[in-house]
């Protein structure tokens, strides 16, 4: 298996975080496989593979160790004065915006999927943070599409958005990275499914039979998701993702 061109996880410390962070999600039953029965995504990808990073909230422990791993990748990525805000993506991304803003010290926001229908009407919550280096967060991206949104609803506010960060990247799925980076946009992360199976190895978490068929989808998710009747190309995805939002 060849894997994708993955920017930030070159150091050994990066590798540690993202063997650590599977771990993790293993330990928590936040990995599912499911390949007689196809998860299909918002975007109409369909995948043998699903990520419920919502479980983290549950766990102190495996929260905080996770939290902790994100400071640590967006300092040495970013930069330790470089964000000003830390803006969250309604609605997963709401609670690892305010751990990781707690441990940063910087304020936090969070950007709704639409404008309220009442009120201000807002968008952006807590505070707009106009001309400041803010950090978008989300739990997890299959092909950038959400971050794109939530970083233009940002832009458009005066916010200063160049850098994303998620627990979990698919890391399989084509144009995540060069879409965010036709932006102005580093996409950073903690681990991919690329590390999860490589923490299988240590474990049996799952049967032999499960793990071949992941690996068939991740050596093709394009080819894997258009032979179990989901869409056959990032643009198609991108185009359902947008219609489903504005729903």
């Amino acid at each position: 298996m060849t894997k994708p061109a993955n920017a930030g996880q070159s150091s050994d410390w990066d590798r540690d975080a993202a063997l650590t962070s599977a771990r993790i999600l293993l330990e928590i039953k936040a990995v599912n496989f499911r390949p007689d029965e196809p998860y299909t995504f918002t975007s109409g990808w369909k995948s043998p593979v699903y990520i419920d990073c919502r479980r983290i909230i549950y766990f102190p422990r495996a929260r905080a160790k996770i939290c902790d791993l994100a400071v640590e990748k967006i300092n040495r990525h970013v930069g330790f004065e470089s964000i000003e805000v830390v803006a969250g993506g309604e609605t997963a991304g709401i609670p690892f915006a305010a751990w990781i803003a707690d441990r940063m010290a910087a304020p936090m926001a969070y950007v709704r999927k639409k404008p309220k229908g009442f009120g201000r009407a807002a968008l952006i919550e807590g505070d707009v943070p106009e001309g400041k280096r803010t950090l978008l967060v989300e739990d997890l991206t299959t092909d950038g599409g959400s971050k794109i949104r939530f970083a233009q609803a940002l832009r458009d506010a005066g916010a200063v958005v160049n850098h994303t960060f998620v627990v979990f990247f698919y890391g399989v799925f084509p144009g995540a990275f060069e879409t965010l980076a036709r932006m102005d946009i580093a996409l950073h992360h903690l681990c991919t499914w690329w590390d999860v199976l490589e923490a299988c190895r240590e474990r049996p978490y799952f049967s032999e039979g499960a793990l071949s068929e992941v690996r068939k989808f991740l050596e093709d998710p394009v080819a894997w998701s258009a032979a179990h009747g989901g869409v056959a190309s990032a643009e198609e995805a991108m185009a359902r993702k947008a219609a489903a939002d504005t729903e």
